[in-house]
């Protein structure tokens, strides 16, 4: 029978295959790490090349492992949102590295523009900031700084990371989905289409951008597997994540800690407006009518597990932050504002840097892992704060991503936040929600409430701190992230 879902789910430090039932059981599932390349301070690229490689090397180990490519009713893909990739159209072959959602290069390029006085006009346009973040300021310094670019004339294409990976498996067709589209800063978020003027205002070449469409439909299909299988879902990662989550009412709101830390609150069928630097997004496109969400990103989450890890020596393995965190009564007045690659909102300071403040000789390995940990929900305690400012004021909040696993940092959460935590016993709902668009664009679900049953059993986690203790946190994180604020 062919009713299985094939997930890619390309992100920024791994890419992974996963098929799924229609009911929302995973049957396989296979990993790949990709490499990160930091060929200067506050750079971050990655090898398109190598993305496609093992993307399509554990597609393969998926398929083969559900029993061949006969079995495959449809392909959803999700991906690392506003990372770019250049690549020619003759040989589909990258003609440069790709620039990551976690490059700063365009810190000076945004702050000129803002001084310009055009942030305004971008907000308005596009729901979004004058921020290295969004895509646009890097195609428009690429543009400017890769001589390739411009002489490889009518055969160059560009894209976001979903749009490569349709390029590869389809042989050439170039298109993008209205979620990641809506990334770029360079998409009108009213009407859905590329805007002219602010193509001009970043300097991107117009003719090498993709075709935007849904987020589920008959897209092309593939035949690199051994059999014809049709792709049709398509959606940036924290919007496939909202959905696996099951946010279809407004309101509904949900947290994933992966890389980075990204909340998304459903709005409905008009993009929010925003007096808290909080961001308007597409959250899917079903039948060319848009629904939106309002959004908080946070740059630095597992990943900043990963760098106490790899970098500082302080774990030997994620798992071990938990045992940490509950070894010591408290944070011993340590914190950390983890501004590795700037702070997103609600502070939008690309040239902040990371602190720990409150050493003492009493501060041991736990204090600080803690204080790691504890950063979580100070952040999103932060952006709790500016979606309440602009009338969404969160009842509860859906968590999903490796990091949740973590049963003290989820208990955390929903302490500091003072609101109740719910935890789906399947985690990577980034997966879910493409598996679902998947399965509405191959006609196994009527709409997207159908396939909300593929989300399955949830955990919860009430508040349970005392609101003193609470005031305490907040107070010297406020202290905190102030003074690293104060000094970008």
């Amino acid at each position: 029978m062919t009713d299985i879902l094939l997930v890619i789910d390309a992100g920024t430090t791994s890419t992974r295959a996963m098929a799924f039932t229609p009911q929302g059981n995973c049957l396989a599932t296979q990993a790949s790490e990709i490499t990160q390349h930091y060929p200067e301070p506050g750079w971050v690229e990655h090898d398109a090349a190598e993305i496609w490689a093992r993307t399509r090397a554990v597609t393969e180990g998926v398929i083969a492992a559900v029993g061949g490519p006969a079995r495959i009713a449809a392909i959803g893909i999700t991906n690392q949102r506003e990372t770019v990739v250049f690549w020619d159209k003759v040989t589909g072959e990258p003609i440069a590295p790709a620039i990551v959602w976690q490059d700063r290069r365009t810190a000076a390029d945004c702050a000129a523009l803002k001084e310009a006085g055009h942030e305004p006009l971008v907000q308005a346009r596009t729901g979004l900031l004058l921020d290295p973040y969004f895509s646009g300021s890097k195609i428009g310094w690429a543009w400017r700084h890769w001589p390739q670019l411009a002489e490889a004339g009518e055969r160059l294409a560009i894209g976001t990371v979903e749009s490569w990976l349709v390029w590869k498996l389809t042989g050439g067709a170039h298109l993008t989905d209205a979620t990641n589209a809506s990334r770029t800063a360079l998409m009108a978020i009213g009407s859905g289409g590329w805007d002219d003027g602010l193509i001009e205002l970043f300097g991107v070449p117009r003719a090498a951008l993709p075709e935007i469409v849904d987020c589920a439909g008959r897209f092309g299909e593939t035949t690199l597997f051994g059999g014809a299988i049709p792709i049709c879902g398509l959606a940036g990662d924290q919007q496939s994540a909202t959905i696996g989550q099951a946010c279809l009412a407004p309101g509904d709101t949900k947290a994933t800690f992966g890389t980075g830390a990204f909340i998304l609150s459903q709005a409905g069928a008009t993009p929010p407006v925003s007096r808290n630097r909080l961001l308007s997004t597409v959250l899917w496109q079903l039948g060319g009518r848009r629904a939106y969400a309002l959004e908080g990103s946070v740059f630095v989450a597992g990943s900043l597990i990963k760098w106490l890890r790899d970098s500082l020596g302080l774990i030997t393995q994620a798992a071990e932050s938990e045992a940490l965190a509950r070894s010591v009564t408290d944070n011993g007045g340590v914190y950390l504002v983890p501004a590795l690659s700037g702070l997103g909102a609600p502070w939008w300071q690309p040239e902040a840097r990371a602190a720990i403040t409150g050493l003492s000789f009493a501060s041991g390995r736990a204090h600080v892992v803690r204080a790691a940990l504890e950063a979580m929900a100070h952040q999103v305690h932060d952006l709790k704060t500016a979606f309440a400012a602009d009338g969404v004021d969160w009842q509860t909040l859906r968590i999903d991503g490796g990091m949740v696993a973590n049963n003290w940092m989820a208990q955390d959460l929903a302490d500091i936040l003072g609101v109740a935590v719910e935890r789906p016993r399947f985690a990577e709902t980034t997966a879910l929600g493409a598996a679902m668009l998947a399965g509405v664009g191959a006609g196994l679900f009527g709409d997207l409430a159908e396939a909300a049953a593929m989300r399955g059993t949830i955990d919860g986690f009430a508040p349970a701190m005392a609101p003193a203790t609470r005031q305490v946190r907040l107070a010297g994180w406020a202290a905190a992230v102030g003074a690293v604020v104060a000094q970008a």
